[in-house]
């Protein structure tokens, strides 16, 4: 049989998938379990509220479901698996839907809570007390009725816009509806007036809907009344026809200023007067009484706040009680009459006149008396009593009587003697008694100045003296004498203490200082600078008094003090040390002669020569004080003895004075040379410097601030600059001297060149260096033929150009001045090759004979006679050259002993025979 063809083949394979697939789905169906939900399943809903329900399933094909509840509903919903239903005009407290679906022939149910919201619309706070004492405690209590669920609720006291407490109602169960909140607050002065209040807050937002808030109706609380009674200040007796001032206070009172305070005398109502200080109240009012009131009255005080009042009453007993009656026969009477007192009074009251009472209270009480002066201004009194619900009331009255009587000046009120301080301003009083008050008029008795009584005025000296005062009135007269005196502080003028006295020695004088003032002042005079020397009385006058004295004087209204400068004349007098007896006049100082002459005044004095080269001559002094018209200043003096005389009024004196006259020292060329000069090897002696001068100067000579060195002979080192200084006891003098030291001259060098050998036609030079002070003269000496010889401008170089056999020999050089002769020789060889001088030998040394015989004849005869010869005179004439011939003979000698040398050498020799060689070579 054959297969299914493979198109068959897939199409039973995937119907094979597909039932398994579905044989799966429905396995897993049948093993879910499936459920039913409402959605919302809890929710608040406020009355009359509406609401949307969704019920649904997981059921692939649901058989049966629906929403089971008692609602109304407003409309429906559906779908497969779900079904939505609007739920409206809620109002039960709580609802329950349920919501059911059955699948497969099994139920699912789900239930539904949807309690019901009601929102705090009654918020009530229970009455409070319209008055309540501070510091007690008071309840707050609040009711929210209906308002739910409890557990959202939040309730609140507050006292003004302040939280007193919150509470809220968390934890109380769903169905709870309303809540109360009670709280207990302390009763505070600032609470008075204040609003309290609740606040109620449903909070149902975490459930879908808002927040919802409502208030009570504010309360207010008011404090109440004290506990304490007013306090009343009133009189205890009040008399008819006077006012007197009550008072009712009452503390601890708030608010004080709502309290109404009545205040009432019997059935009088006094209308008083309020103030307040915190919580204190004080009610003033005028009582009046009257003659209808009289008798025992009560004064009330009540204070009411807050429906409560407090109330304080205090007895007054109104009475009446006229003054005494006090009358005098005469007010005004004149002295020595009579007069008659009388006190009286009403029926029932006792009177006393002047300490006397009457018999009974009703009678009237009498006094007669003599008037005098004593009585008058004086006042009677009348006492009168009165006894008043137990208190004995007093009344008095008193009466003046007016005594007229004549003026009287007495020391108490116009003293005979007045003492008053100059300057202050015073008020002059001269009063007297009687009456009418008395005038008084007070003047000198010449008719000089009056006395401005009872005036405020300055106080001058020339008020003092002598016044007649008289008093006056209608009654008579009187009359006195007084003095015044015007004290003032000592004063010191020119005329009674004058500022220079002058005095003479020898004479009897006393220090009188007259001062002014009043009291008579003491006066005192001590020189100044010597505490405790007073100088008073007669004194013989002598120079000692003269100076300075500090005069004072002193009296109990100050003092005055003065300077009162005395000089004390007296005749010339001379002192050694202002005028010596022997003065040594110093040429050159510019100083004259002082004599000054102890003196008052001062004497004038003037000096004369006595005898001799001084006779009759004047000798200039010097002026006491230096100025423009000074005498001149002599250039010379004579020496020798002069007679002053000083002269002044009172007065002459004469001395001798011997004058010798000195001068500084004072060096100049002739007395010490500036310029000096010494020989070397001399033996050491001072500088040539002296100074003239009185008395004879010293003479110190140093070099460059050295001593003078000691030492034997002179050295070419002790030449330089030396200052030489000379001192007498009037100064010094100084100067600079330049000393030079000569020597005898030394040819301190001699040398050739060059040094090598010289050959004929060659060229040398000898070189001669002198030491000599003054310079040296150099002169040479030649061999004799030498010839071409050339010299140096100072003759210290020979120099030869083209040597020749004749230049060879000895030369000198010599070295002189003022104090002697150097010189020193060289021996020069001039030398060819020995060819030339064997051949050349025989015919040369004849030629050479014959010229050396015929030069030396020619040196001998001429030069060497002649003593020296000048070496350049005998440069163009071929000529030797001899210079001292005495020396260049010998040198010619000394040369001649020298022998010849050995060939191509030179030899120098000097004057004490001392040889050098030179050695010549020629090409």
């Amino acid at each position: 049989m054959p297969g299914p063809s493979p198109g068959l083949r897939r199409a039973l394979l995937g119907l094979w998938a597909a039932l398994s697939l579905g044989l799966f789905g429905l396995s897993a169906v049948s093993q879910e379990p499936f459920w039913a939900d409402l959605q919302p399943r809890v929710a608040f809903v406020e009355r009359g509220g509406s609401l949307w329900l969704n019920c649904s399933t997981n059921c692939p094909r649901p058989e049966r479901g629906g929403l089971e509840t008692s609602l109304r509903r407003n409309g429906t919903q559906r779908g497969l698996r779900w079904l939505a239903r609007q739920l409206v005009d809620i109002r039960e407290p709580e609802t329950q839907p349920v919501c059911f679906f059955r699948c497969f022939w099994v139920a699912s149910r789900s239930r539904g809570l949807f309690p019901l919201a009601e929102r705090p619309d009654r918020v009530e706070l229970v009455q409070l007390p319209p008055w309540q004492p501070v510091g007690e405690n008071f309840t707050l209590s609040c009711r929210v009725p209906g308002a739910g669920p409890r557990a959202s609720l939040t309730l609140t006291l507050l006292r003004g816009s302040q939280e007193l407490i919150r509470r809220s109602f968390a934890g109380e169960p769903p169905r709870a509806r309303g809540a109360v909140l009670t709280a207990t607050v302390l009763a505070r002065r600032e609470d008075h007036g204040a609003n309290f209040s609740c606040r109620a807050e449903l909070d149902l937002r975490p459930h879908g809907l808002g927040l919802f808030e409502n208030s009570s109706a504010p309360r207010e609380i008011i404090t109440p009344l004290s506990p304490d009674p007013p306090r009343l200040a009133a009189p205890r007796f009040l008399e008819v026809g006077s006012e007197r001032l009550v008072s009712c206070a009452l503390d601890q009172l708030f608010p004080a200023t709502e309290a109404r305070v009545y205040l009432a005398l019997g059935d009088q109502n006094l209308s008083p007067d309020v103030t307040h200080d915190g919580d204190a109240l004080v009610a003033t009012a005028t009582a009046t009484a009257s003659a209808e009131q009289e008798g025992a009255r009560q004064l009330v005080c009540n204070v009411t706040l807050g429906g409560e009042n407090r109330e304080t009453r205090e007895n007054v007993t109104i009475y009446s009680f006229p003054a005494p009656l006090l009358t005098l026969s005469e007010p005004s009477i004149s002295e020595g009459q009579m007069v008659t007192v009388t006190c009286a009074a009403g029926a029932q009251a006792l009177v006393t006149l002047e300490g006397v009472p009457a018999a009974v209270p009703g009678q009237p009480v009498q006094l007669q008396l003599n008037a005098t002066e004593n009585d008058d201004r004086r006042s009677f009194f009348c006492n009168t009593t009165l006894d008043v619900d137990g208190e004995t009331l007093i009344k008095n009255r008193s009466a003046e009587l007016r005594v007229l009587y004549a003026p009287r000046l007495d020391d108490s009120g116009c003293p005979r003697s007045w003492t008053w301080p100059e300057g202050p301003e015073q008020t002059l009083r001269c009063e007297a008694r009687g009456n009418p008050e008395p005038s008084v008029h007070c003047a000198r008795s010449d008719g000089g100045a009056v006395l401005a009584l009872g005036l405020l005025g300055p106080v001058t000296r020339a008020l003092s003296g002598t016044y007649r005062c008289k008093a006056a009135n209608d009654q008579g007269e009187a009359v006195k004498d007084v003095t015044l005196t015007v004290e003032y502080a000592p004063a010191l003028d020119s005329v009674g203490c004058p500022e220079r006295i002058t005095w003479v020695e020898g004479t009897e004088a006393s220090l009188s200082c007259v001062a002014h003032g009043v009291p008579p002042p003491d006066v005192s005079c001590v020189r100044s600078g010597e505490l405790g020397v007073v100088l008073e009385g007669l004194l013989l006058v002598a120079p000692e008094h003269a100076g300075t004295y500090r005069c004072e004087a002193t009296n109990a209204r100050g003092s005055a003090a003065k300077n009162v400068i005395i000089t004390v004349e007296y005749g010339p007098r001379f002192e050694e040390p202002n005028c010596p007896s022997n003065w040594t006049w110093v040429e050159g100082s510019g100083r004259l002669f002082s004599c000054e002459v102890d003196g008052k005044p001062q004497p004038s004095v003037e000096c004369v020569g006595s005898g001799g080269a001084t006779e009759g001559v004047l000798l200039p002094l010097a002026p006491p004080d230096p100025s423009p018209r000074a005498p001149s200043i002599p250039s010379d003096l004579a020496p020798g003895t002069y007679i002053c005389n000083a002269t002044n009024r009172h007065g002459s004196a004469a001395k001798t004075v011997i004058v010798s006259a000195e001068s500084p020292p004072e060096m100049d060329e002739s007395t010490c040379p500036s310029q000096q000069t010494w020989l070397e090897g001399a033996e050491a002696a001072a500088l040539a410097c002296a100074a003239r001068g009185r008395p004879s100067p010293g003479v110190h000579c140093s070099r460059e601030g050295t001593p003078w060195p000691e030492q034997q002979r002179v050295s070419r080192e002790d030449a330089g600059t030396y200052h030489c200084v000379a001192t007498n006891a009037h100064g010094t003098d100084s100067r600079t001297v330049t000393v030079g030291v000569e020597y005898r001259p030394v040819v301190a060098e001699l040398a050739a060149s060059p040094p090598g050998g010289v050959r004929p036609g060659g060229n040398f030079t000898l070189t001669c260096r002198a030491e000599a002070w003054p310079p040296a003269q150099i002169s040479w000496r030649a061999p004799p033929g030498a010839l071409n010889i050339g010299l140096s401008s100072n003759n210290s170089t020979l120099s030869v150009a083209g040597a020749m056999g004749s230049h060879g020999g000895e030369y000198e050089c010599a070295a002189t001045n003022a104090h002697g002769r150097h010189a020193r020789r060289i021996t020069v060889r001039v030398a060819g090759p020995w060819l030339w001088v064997a051949v050349g030998g025989a015919a040369g040394g004849a030629a050479l004979l014959a010229a050396g015989a015929g030069l030396a004849f020619y040196v001998q005869s001429t030069a060497c006679k002649k003593g020296e010869y000048n070496v350049q005179e005998a440069e163009s004439s071929g000529e030797a050259v001899c210079l001292n011939g005495a020396g260049g003979g010998a040198g010619g000698a000394a040369g001649a002993e020298g022998g010849p040398q050995a060939a191509g050498g030179a030899a120098e020799s000097p004057a004490e025979g001392e040889v050098f060689a030179i050695q010549l070579t020629s090409a």
